[in-house]
């Protein structure tokens, strides 16, 4: 127990790929349900966000044909599942990095 503890403060252990895992599934889940929750909440609370909320939704309805909605929501759907694959490939990376530092580190070792 101590000498992890000795690890960790001299750099020996290194809680990187951890915390990536975990800042990974954060941005991956935790950010977008709070951004979606946050938008919910701004419109309960405060009365001229909802009331720019439903001009805007009025308007688009009023000007947009079905069709091109259908299509600006498909966009949409095709963008965030974009991202959350460069999401997900740039924290492969990192790993992938550490990884190679690691079998580095072996090899170097006489």
């Amino acid at each position: 127990m101590m000498q992890h503890l000795i690890d960790f403060l001299t750099f020996d252990l290194f809680i990187s790929p951890y915390i990536i895992i975990i800042s990974y599934y954060i941005g991956a889940l935790v950010i977008p349900f709070a951004s979606w929750f946050f938008v919910l909440w701004a419109r309960k609370k405060y009365g001229l966000v909802a009331n720019v909320y439903s001009a805007s939704k009025e308007t688009f309805k009023q000007f947009v044909k079905i069709k091109h909605r259908i299509l600006l929501y498909l966009f949409f759907l095709l963008l965030f599942v974009c991202m959350e694959i460069m999401w997900r490939v740039m924290f492969e990376f990192i790993i992938a990095y550490l990884q190679m530092r690691d079998a580095l580190l072996i090899l170097s070792v006489p």
